[in-house]
């Protein structure tokens, strides 16, 4: 053998080479995957090029004179080589994953790739730079596995159910699930042993793979994340059963938490002689919306019903003579009057009777057409309206921004403080608008500064609710919170 060949200034550059390139690395961000491989590759290329005008083969297993120092240098040279040539593969890997754009959902995957490439190095290290018999190496080790495993048999079960579900993927990191024991959240880890699922009430649920495996699971985020939800009202048979749906499906149309499409449905589900049963379906965009749209429907629901004039029913358990019933011939709902529509407002809560009174008496009604615009946008409204029945639109630069209903008011920005309106008001449906103008309602502003405050705390909540829901600008919002700052400084002073 040819030591001054083998033993030269070459193999001394290999090594320095090969630590170089671990320093490289190691000061290398692990946030730029890419630059990170294209190093490693350079590295290993270089130390390659050197092996092989050296002469040395690093897949094959030379021998060493035991009472030669320098044998270390090729030992060495050789352990660098392979070294390097783990971590290139394990870059390749690491950077497909990154430019499939899913790391953190296929880590499992990856770790076990990463696993077996490290074994594969190890074992061809050991065989090829040291000369150890690898088959008899696998034989004893193989008895070693079967005790282990008896050992680890629920840990080793949470292993390769882990794997299982990352290649079938029925989840990501992410996903909202709904598990067959109850469990429902969001997937915000998912490791060798154990899923973590962030519940809806806060709380982080680890389960063992072994276990999520043999749980029925639904995938809600899939093919998105709407959420289908069904509530169940009865109404008191006062109507004909279409006039009802009607009514039914404009409450869910006013609904601003809601999905537009596909749109919502209503469906008659039972009628008899104590309820007419009706099913309303709509969607939210996700399941963490779901308390805050029922919250939303069932408002609108009951405001719509005291709109249209429609009595809710009974509950089923409840004992009632049938004679006390109401009916189409005998229901007598209250009427919708200016009053009874301030009284129902919050806002105006704090006012006395004499108070409610006299503003009922300066109300005026107006009516609009389907499609008429109640004022444009940059325009400003001298009156506060409230809405009696129908539904506003409201709509900026084209776009919708939200909605109103029944029970519902605006123009207070050009009652308060006389600034212009953001969004373009027009009616969705027929609707019909109680008026009250600048001149009766300024002296009851003057005497009670705090109703001011609630108008605008409406407005700017108001704002905030469009922006959750229909994706109201943040400077909207701003703005809703700069015009009630205006009027606290105003009225207080």
């Amino acid at each position: 053998m040819n030591y001054d060949a083998l033993f030269g200034r070459p193999l001394m550059s290999l090594i320095v080479v090969g630590f170089a390139g671990i320093i490289v690395w190691y000061f290398l961000s692990s946030q730029r995957p890419t630059t990170r491989l294209v190093v490693q590759i350079l590295f290993f290329a270089v130390m390659t090029l050197i092996l092989v005008g050296s002469g040395i083969e690093p897949h094959r297993f030379g021998g060493y004179q035991s009472e030669d120092p320098r044998a270390l240098l090729v030992i060495l040279a050789k352990s660098l080589w392979w070294v390097h040539l783990a971590w290139a593969v394990i870059g390749f890997i690491r950077l497909y994953l990154v430019l499939e754009g899913s790391p953190s959902e296929a880590r499992l995957l990856q770790d076990l790739v990463v696993g077996i490439v490290y074994i594969g190095i190890a074992l061809s290290i050991l065989a090829y730079v040291f000369g150890v018999p690898i088959g008899t190496l696998v034989a004893t080790s193989g008895v070693v596995a079967i005790i282990l495993g008896l050992a680890l048999q629920n840990t080793l079960a949470d292993v390769f159910s882990g794997i299982a579900l990352t290649l079938g993927r029925p989840y990501v990191i992410g996903d909202w699930i709904l598990l067959s024991d109850g469990t429902e959240g969001r997937v915000v880890e998912s490791n060798w042993r154990a899923t973590h699922i962030l519940t809806g009430a806060n709380n982080v649920v680890v389960l063992p793979n072994s276990f999520l495996a043999k749980l029925g699971l639904t995938n809600v985020s899939r093919p998105d994340e709407t959420h289908l939800l069904i509530l169940t009202v009865r109404i008191a048979p006062t109507r004909m059963p279409a006039s009802i749906r009607q009514i039914m499906l404009a409450a869910l149309t006013s609904c601003n938490s809601i999905v537009r499409e596909p749109a919502p449905v209503v469906a008659l589900k039972g009628l008899d002689a104590t309820a007419l049963e009706v099913e309303l379906l709509f969607r939210v965009t996700s399941p963490s919306l779901r308390v805050t749209a029922r919250n939303e429907v069932l408002d609108l629901v009951y405001r719509h019903c005291k709109s249209a004039g429609l009595l809710l029913a009974v509950p089923p358990a409840a004992h009632v003579l049938t004679a006390d019933l109401p009916t189409e011939e005998n229901a007598r709902p209250p009427t919708v009057t200016p009053l009874a529509l301030i009284e129902a407002i919050p806002v105006f809560a704090t006012l006395t009777s004499d108070e409610k009174q006299k503003l009922a008496e300066t109300t005026t009604v107006r009516q609009f057409r389907k499609g008429d615009a109640i004022v444009r946008e940059r325009e400003m409204l001298s009156s506060l309206m409230m809405v009696r029945a129908g539904i506003i639109v409201a709509r900026r630069e084209g776009e919708e921004r939200g909605r109103f209903a029944p029970g519902d008011f605006f123009g207070e920005t050009g009652l308060l403080v006389g600034m212009q309106e953001v969004c373009t008001l027009e009616a969705l449906t027929p609707a019909t608008v109680y008026e009250i103008d600048q001149e009766a309602f300024a002296p009851l502003l003057t005497r009670r500064p705090g109703l001011a405050e609630e108008i605008a705390e409406a407005l700017a909540g108001r704002a905030e609710r469009f922006r959750d829901s229909a994706g109201l600008p943040a400077e909207q919002v701003r703005n809703a919170h700069a015009i009630l700052n205006t009027i606290r400084t105003i009225f207080r002073a």
